[in-house]
């Protein structure tokens, strides 16, 4: 396999013992932007001055024998959404694209503490909310796969950007599934933290600095080892946080799958989803099951489905809504002053994005309740597969309503909205889920490794023996 789809882990080895170089890796993974990224369109600002002169560090530093950490000289691209200095941080929003950063995220200070070498950003959508990645700022981007196709959102650019092998890695963030569904669409790996495990400042519109409810930040890349490496450069508190509590995260010590008890909830008549995502769920479990894991496809946790995402959507609406400004809020009440007795969707929606700040805490509770519901769950179970999304990828579709958006789903028009079910059931838990490439041939699709909270490196890790048991990230055709 070429440079340029190896695992952030495994370049970061050659640079070290100098199979080869870190201003040769950056100017290969430049070569291929140039060559692939005009049809993707998945990195949107370009830093490759600055990019080469650090690389010359990095080679120099080397040569000296000094090694920064452990993403010495490994070439990476961050999400607009996060601010890197110099650059602009636009979230999508035209209002935004003059604004550039005047310091650094603490999550990329961290990587670059651990001797990343960062040369771009990568493409979202408006305000990081849709399942597609495509602004009036930088255009659309598209599925390395299938150019017609979506790449996820939103942190789409991410997602595509690694599968086409233009980057080594990737930090992303997720609030609706904005890290796993790009990885499921594009065949990566993803890993939606726990909530308040890695430090969010720096992501986040100009002169925000608390954290947002449900929304975490964390790594995309093309192997389970990576995600587990960037995910301990990027955890901890943040210095705010720093004098009152360390993070000791749960290790697998050791357990592989003759340990492990497997729980796998492949399909829901809730929310169903297309046979090809079953099945990719269905084919992990049976790998799990062949090595000698215990694997259960009837235990849930004990909550309604419907009551789960219920609370979650009205949890979702109200945190986005601190992302509207206030000409845009004021508009949202004006709208909701008409609904009358409309108890639609959309209008469920609205009145959760203006919701009293009682109603939020009552709402919170219902939430709290779903959380020990996991937790004795998972007194019986290490994990739980289950899918992402709905569907594969599928064809842009840019209506400017989303409401009027389809998905198809075993030959039967759903929901646009369908696709954040299997998503929010783990963000409103606040729950670490590892998305991990799971399809059998055709398009990707991914299964999501869910686990109780703080068990990041668990996931992981189950990630990492998937790809053991049934094989991991392929490149998508034309780009190898």
């Amino acid at each position: 396999m070429e440079p340029a789809f190896q695992s952030a882990a495994t370049l970061a080895a050659e640079l070290r013992e100098r199979r080869i170089g870190c201003l040769e890796l950056l100017n290969h993974y430049i070569a291929r932007v140039e060559r692939f990224n005009s049809d993707l369109n998945a990195i949107v600002v370009f830093d490759f001055d600055r990019a080469r002169a650090r690389a010359r560090e990095a080679d120099a530093a080397l040569a000296r024998g000094e090694v920064w950490g452990p993403l010495h000289g490994v070439p990476m691209t961050i999400k607009d959404s996060y601010d890197v200095e110099g650059l602009p941080t636009t979230w999508g929003v035209p209002e935004l694209r003059d604004n550039v950063a005047a310091t650094n995220a603490v999550a990329v200070d961290r990587l670059l503490a651990a001797g990343a070498v960062v040369f771009g950003k990568t493409n979202v959508p408006y305000n990081l909310a849709d399942f597609q990645s495509y602004n009036a700022i930088y255009g659309t981007t598209n599925n390395p796969w299938d150019l017609e196709l979506v790449p996820g959102g939103s942190s789409g650019g991410s997602a595509a950007a690694l599968a086409a092998g233009l980057t080594g890695l990737e930090a992303g963030s997720d609030i609706g599934g904005s890290i796993r569904n790009p990885a499921h669409y594009c065949g990566v790996y993803g890993h939606k933290a726990t909530w308040g495990v890695l430090p969010p400042r720096g992501h986040a519109k100009p002169g925000v600095l608390a954290p947002t409810d449900i929304s975490v930040i964390g790594p995309l890349a093309r192997s389970a080892d990576d995600l587990a490496l960037a995910l301990d450069v990027m955890a901890g508190p943040d210095r705010i946080e720093a004098n009152g509590w360390r993070l000791e995260l749960a290790r697998p010590n050791g357990r592989g799958p003759g340990d492990w008890r497997i729980a796998v909830w492949a399909d829901d008549d809730f929310c169903p989803v297309d046979r090809t995502v079953r099945d990719a769920v269905v084919r992990a479990a049976d790998a799990f099951r062949d090595a000698g894991s215990t694997v259960d496809g009837s235990a849930r946790p004990r909550f309604d489905p419907a009551e789960a995402e219920d609370v979650y959507m009205g949890l979702l609406q109200s945190a986005l809504s601190v992302r509207h400004g206030e000409e845009e809020f004021r508009t949202s009440l004006e709208r909701i002053a008409r609904l009358g007795d409309d108890d639609s969707p959309r209008a469920r929606r609205l009145r959760a994005g203006a919701m009293h700040h009682r109603d939020w805490l009552l709402v919170h509770e219902r939430r709290t309740r779903l959380r020990w519901a996991w937790r004795e769950f998972f007194d019986g179970f290490d994990a739980l597969l289950c899918p992402i999304a709905c569907v594969p990828a599928f064809p842009h579709d840019q209506q400017r309503d989303m409401d009027a958006r389809r998905i198809t789903v075993n030959g039967e028009t759903r929901a646009y909205w369908d696709q954040l079910f299997w998503a929010g059931l783990t963000c409103v838990a606040l729950l670490p889920a590892t998305v991990a490439p799971a399809a059998s041939g055709g398009l990707p699709v991914g299964v999501q490794i869910v686990g109780p909270e703080g068990g990041d490196h668990v996931t992981i890790e189950i990630a990492r023996h998937l790809a053991e048991l049934i094989g991991g990230f392929r490149p998508p055709p034309g780009y190898a």
